[in-house]
């Protein structure tokens, strides 16, 4: 179980949770974001991530593996690519836990969304096969 970043209930305020959810986004994308540019993305990292993400009874892998299914369930696949692509990236997915995976959401939101999360999921897997070959010189 991922602990809190920090303790809600000691939240001194937006400046805590912006924090926090800064840091989180981090750790669910492998990027930084920088303070955030308008009311919405503040809501999103202040919100989303600085409380919902933070809380610490799931772990980061947890909630994305809900969230894809949810994502996938509901026909987003871009939003599910985007989700994968982060968790190959940040090697929180290992390639057969991706397929393992496509293989389960088949049976439960339906063949046609998975064959077409299959497609997706292929290529994405190859494109950073690509990129750790080229990265290692191979």
């Amino acid at each position: 179980m991922t602990p809190p970043l920090s303790d809600p209930a000691s939240d001194s305020g937006e400046d805590s949770a912006r924090a926090r959810g800064l840091e989180m986004m981090r750790q669910v994308y492998g990027w930084e974001l920088g303070e955030p540019s308008d009311e919405f993305v503040a809501l999103t990292v202040d919100h989303l991530f600085g409380r919902i993400w933070a809380d610490g009874q799931l772990s980061v892998r947890e909630r994305r593996l809900l969230l894809i299914g949810l994502l996938v369930g509901t026909g987003q696949d871009d939003v599910a690519e985007l989700q994968l692509d982060c968790a190959l990236g940040i090697g929180e997915l290992e390639p057969d836990e991706i397929r393992e995976l496509v293989v389960l959401l088949a049976h439960y939101a339906g063949w046609p969304r998975a064959a077409k999360l299959h497609t997706a999921t292929e290529g994405l897997l190859a494109r950073h096969a690509r990129r750790a070959a080229d990265d290692t010189g191979e």
